[in-house]
């Protein structure tokens, strides 16, 4: 699986194009807006996008999805159903971040625990990673050891958990229980800011580290 990192919105947040080479088919995780610049990602690549993937509910992720979604005539996959609360509240997220005003949102598919996602020939495992928020889901390429993780972890930092629903104990359940155990080699891509490792994140981070 091949990446590209296009940082969207005022919230400077990852979207990222995933594609198989082999088929040139793609995805776009978390479109949080700016969908001509995603567009314009697509076809400098040649790319044949057939789906979009999201992490959580939150409209700096998924503030672009329906547009793109309509625009591309694909289906939108994720988040895990428990962040139906925060699709619901996509226009008031919109008034008060200040975005476009934003339409509730459905996805095609709810995903879950185990669930997986293909891009082209690719397969991604989707893991469960509540705390942030309750729905929250993160995406794994096992062949290539790259995940996807959204908002629960960063370099150096965690997820905010004091938004409706979020937890700090269940945050941090989810990145040592779950997103640790993938291995310290897995590189990461998360909703802001740079890339990292697992094994960079268990050793350093405040937060999560060893020594925390």
């Amino acid at each position: 699986m091949k990446y590209h990192i296009v940082t969207v919105t005022p919230f400077e947040q990852n979207a990222t194009l995933l594609w198989d080479p082999a088929t040139r088919k793609a995805a776009i995780v978390d479109p949080g807006g700016e969908i001509e610049r995603l567009l314009a990602a697509v076809a400098s690549r040649e790319l044949s996008v057939e789906k979009l993937l999201l992490t959580h509910g939150h409209i700096d992720h998924v503030g672009g999805a329906a547009a793109l979604a309509q625009r591309l005539g694909v289906p939108i996959e994720g988040p895990q159903r428990e962040d139906a609360f925060w699709l619901d509240e996509l226009p008031e997220q919109s008034r008060l971040f200040g975005f476009p005003a934003t339409a509730a949102l459905r996805p095609d598919r709810w995903l879950d625990d185990g669930d997986t996602v293909t891009v082209g020939n690719a397969a991604l495992e989707v893991i469960h990673t509540p705390g942030h928020t309750p729905g929250h889901v993160c995406f794994f390429d096992r062949a290539a050891r790259l995940a996807l993780v959204g908002d629960v972890l960063f370099s150096g930092s965690i997820g905010r958990t004091d938004f409706p629903r979020g937890d700090f104990d269940t945050l941090i359940a989810s990145i040592r229980g779950k997103l640790f155990a993938l291995g310290d080699e897995v590189e990461f891509i998360p909703g802001h800011g740079p890339m990292s490792t697992f094994g960079r994140e268990r050793l350093t981070n405040p937060y999560v580290g060893e020594f925390a």
